[in-house]
C-alpha cells in the first residue's frame, strides 16, 4: 500500500544528478568505458592465485593431525612451486609499471 501511495504522490521525474554514477563520494569525471592498462588485470589475477593458496592451506591445517610430516612436506613443495612462479613473473617484468 505504501509503495502505491509513494508512487502516486512522489516526484515523477528525477534530475540528471540522480542518473549520474556515484562512487566513493567522487563525482564522475570521465567516461566509465575507458580502457585500463593490462597491468591492473595481471595484478588482479596474481592476487587471485595467491589468495587461492590460502584457501588450499586451510584443509592442510585441519588434517595436519593425521600425518604431520607428509602434510608438512606437501605444504613446503606447494610453497616452493608458488615461489618459483613468483620469481618467474618478477623476472619477466610483469609487475614493472613503466
Amino acid at each position: 500500500m505504501a509503495l502505491i501511495v509513494g508512487g502516486l504522490l512522489g516526484p515523477k521525474k528525477g534530475g540528471q544528478v540522480k542518473l549520474d554514477a556515484y562512487e566513493s563520494g567522487v563525482p564522475v569525471s570521465s567516461n566509465a568505458r575507458e580502457r585500463f592498462p593490462v597491468h591492473f588485470y595481471l595484478v588482479a589475477m596474481l592476487f587471485i592465485i595467491f589468495d587461492i593458496e590460502t584457501a588450499f592451506f586451510y584443509p592442510l591445517a585441519v588434517k595436519f593431525k593425521m600425518a604431520p610430516e607428509f602434510l608438512f612436506a606437501q605444504a613446503i613443495v606447494f610453497v616452493i612451486i608458488l615461489a618459483i612462479g613468483y620469481v618467474y613473473i618478477l623476472r619477466k617484468g610483469v609487475l614493472n609499471w613503466k
